[in-house]
């Protein structure tokens, strides 16, 4: 392949800009978290991949931005937007949204079996947007392609990650979402209309990387008559193990996957039947990776040193990065464009 231009966005980068002081959303500063900070990068918006394709790339490759920023971008190139059409904006942004999870919308994340049947699921194709000048949209797939395109998956895309629906904040846009209609027009074709938007937020949202410890992690199946009970004593002799062997762990959680698990103590008490087959999980967060290793450890042991009939052992470390978050003036972030032109 050659000729390809291609473009790298920049410019999301801030984390040489921030203060010491500068105070993020779990209640800590960026002095209190020292050398445990790695990066702090913006959420840009479309400005720097319409300058890209204004420049003819082929290729654009970013850094951080927002997700419908990616196909907004498309159409303000496209049909000449200007920066403060925030009404096409919040249209444009609305397309963005309904698409940025791919196969979500044409029943990837929808399907439930006898409830939202989905057809052909394995084959599940992505979906995409006929849009015009004015910013209104048919949402539909390729043509053979397993899932659909209904009102119901589009509704529940539409609701997906969405804090307001009448002030949905964006880099580009305050979008308002709160006036869409969807309609089935066609077999795996929905009109959506209906978006609006106002001005954009004078500050952007950065997300701020850390170090915060390490997570070990044991694992061990437990199955037949009374594995419920055996799961949980097993989890009762990793905990007593760990104080008698003084691991200093800051979080320690033990779950029966298939249990509680997901739902709990509480609710999963409300379940009738014993399940046959359960998982214990220890998770503990450490300060070192050597503490965390030890969860494992014990985990493990349970082998031989256990309740009975307990099989399928696993363990593993890994560090943990965790993320927070801050706004930051907008004049203070500044898209940067590089070119490059294969020969």
């Amino acid at each position: 392949v050659t000729g390809l231009k291609i473009a790298a966005v920049a410019g999301d980068d801030v984390l040489a800009q921030l203060p010491a002081d500068a105070l993020l959303d779990n209640g800590q500063t960026l002095a209190e978290l020292g050398d445990r900070v790695i990066s702090a990068n913006a959420y840009l918006g479309v400005d720097g991949i319409v300058h890209a394709l204004e420049a003819d790339a082929d290729i654009i490759v970013t850094g951080r931005v927002a997700d419908p920023s990616l196909f907004l971008a498309p159409l303000v190139h496209e049909f000449g937007w200007a920066a403060d059409d925030w009404e096409r904006r919040g249209r444009g942004t609305l397309v963005g949204h309904l698409l940025e999870c791919a196969g979500q919308v044409t029943g990837g994340y929808f399907a439930d079996p006898g409830y939202k049947d989905v057809p052909d699921l394995a084959r599940l194709g992505f979906p995409l947007a006929e849009v015009d000048a004015d910013g209104h949209a048919t949402l539909t797939k390729v043509a053979g392609s397993g899932g659909c395109v209904t009102p119901a998956t589009c509704t529940e895309q539409l609701l997906y990650e969405v804090h307001d629906p009448a002030a949905y904040l964006t880099p580009d846009v305050t979008a308002d979402f709160s006036g869409v209609a969807l309609q089935q027009a066609d077999p795996d074709r929905v009109a959506v209309s209906g978006a609006r938007g106002t001005a954009r937020p004078d500050q952007l949202k950065v997300s701020v990387g850390y170090r915060d410890g390490w997570h070990g992690e044991g694992q061990l199946s437990y199955a037949g008559p009374g594995a419920v009970a055996r799961a949980r004593l097993a989890a009762a002799v990793v905990r007593e193990r760990l104080q008698l062997c003084g691991v200093p762990v800051e979080e320690l959680r033990c779950e029966l996957i298939g249990c509680d698990a997901l739902h709990g103590e509480t609710l999963a008490a409300r379940a009738t039947g014993e399940p046959w087959e359960v998982r214990l999980r220890v998770v503990g967060r450490c300060a070192t990776r050597a503490a965390a290793v030890q969860i494992g450890n014990e985990v493990e042991t349970l082998y031989t040193n256990g309740p009975a009939g307990g099989g399928g052992a696993t363990k593993a470390v890994r560090e943990v990065i965790a993320v927070a978050s801050l706004l930051w003036p907008r004049t203070a972030v500044t898209p940067t464009l590089d070119l490059e032109t294969l020969p």
